[in-house]
């Protein structure tokens, strides 16, 4: 009796292939980890109150949102776009400003400078 040999006869490895992996798989990583919370987003929420008989002397309430910027705009977060300290805007128009105001004296400076000597290269006016 004749009998066809195929691939997996040869190569047993190759019909366990369609199986999926042998060794246990490895739990996720930090990374995929990282990806999912930022993706969804993580809400950390607590309370710490310090009593002293019966009198609450401390309460300090933490809340910790932890997700991406997309996340955070997509829930109608977006505190650091007005944030002067974080986004710059209006610092930087203020700087852009001062900065133009400082070359405007500037060349006036060098008008008057022009006018005194006489203009570029020539000689001092005479007082007088």
């Amino acid at each position: 009796m004749d009998r066809w040999v195929s691939s997996s006869d040869l190569y047993p490895e190759t019909l366990l292939a369609d199986f999926g992996p042998i060794a246990p798989t490895r739990s996720q990583g930090l990374v995929d980890v990282l990806d999912r919370i930022l993706d969804k987003g993580l809400v950390i929420a607590g309370d710490i109150k310090v009593n002293l008989a019966n009198v609450e002397l401390l309460t300090i309430q933490v809340r910790l949102l932890v997700c991406s910027i997309d996340k955070a705009e997509q829930i109608g977060l977006n505190w650091w776009k007005y944030d002067r300290a974080l986004s710059g805007g209006d610092e930087s128009q203020r700087l852009a400003a001062e900065n133009q105001e400082l070359r405007d004296r500037v060349r006036l400076m060098e008008e008057k400078l022009e006018r005194i000597a006489g203009g570029p290269g020539g000689t001092p006016a005479q007082a007088g």
